[in-house]
C-alpha cells in the first residue's frame, strides 16, 4: 500500500454544445474588423505584467461595454477583480460579479467577459520557473482552442 498522499487528478467535462457555440462566437467576433475589435494583446485592453519569486500577474483594463473570449487555462489560478462589474459566462453558467471580489479558477476554464463599468481584472498564475517573457508564459499557462486544451491534459496525464 502506498502511503504518500497524491493529487486528486479532476477531470472537467464541458459539453460539446458549450465548446461549439463558444468557438463560433469566437470566429465570428475574430472575422469582424473595426478599430475597436481586439485580436490577441492590444492597447484597447491595456496589460501590466508584474512577477513574485514563483508567480505571475496579469492585470487587464476593460472599458465599460467591451468583450474578451479569454483563452484556455492550462492550471488553476485566483482572478480578482479589483474595479468595475463583469458578466462572465463560462461552461458553469453566467455570473454577474461587482468588485471588489476573487474566484478560484479550475483550469480548463474559457471565460467570456463582458464590462459592465469600465473594469481591472486581475489574474495571478503559478510561475515556479519565474519565466518573464511574456510570450512563453502564455504558451505555459494558456491553450488557445479545446483541441489543444485536450492534447495538453493527454500529455500530463
Amino acid at each position: 500500500m502506498n502511503n504518500k498522499l497524491e493529487p486528486k487528478k479532476e477531470h472537467r467535462i464541458v459539453s460539446q454544445d458549450y465548446i461549439d457555440k463558444v468557438e463560433h462566437l469566437e470566429q465570428s467576433m475574430l472575422a469582424m474588423s473595426g478599430s475597436n475589435i481586439a485580436k490577441g494583446n492590444t492597447e484597447l485592453f491595456p496589460l501590466k505584467h508584474s512577477f513574485s519569486h514563483g508567480i505571475y500577474i496579469r492585470e487587464m483594463f476593460m472599458q465599460k461595454d467591451s468583450v474578451v473570449i479569454g483563452k484556455l487555462h492550462k492550471f488553476s489560478h485566483t482572478w480578482f477583480l479589483l474595479k468595475g462589474e463583469l458578466l462572465i459566462s463560462t461552461d458553469e453558467g453566467t455570473i454577474n460579479y461587482i468588485a471588489p471580489c476573487y474566484v478560484n479558477a479550475p483550469e480548463g476554464t474559457k471565460r467570456i467577459i463582458c464590462a459592465i463599468e469600465d473594469s481591472i481584472f486581475v489574474n495571478v498564475h503559478p510561475n515556479p520557473d519565474n519565466i518573464t517573457d511574456i510570450d512563453e508564459l502564455e504558451d505555459r499557462l494558456a491553450c488557445v482552442s479545446y483541441k489543444q486544451y485536450d492534447e495538453f491534459k493527454l500529455l500530463k496525464e
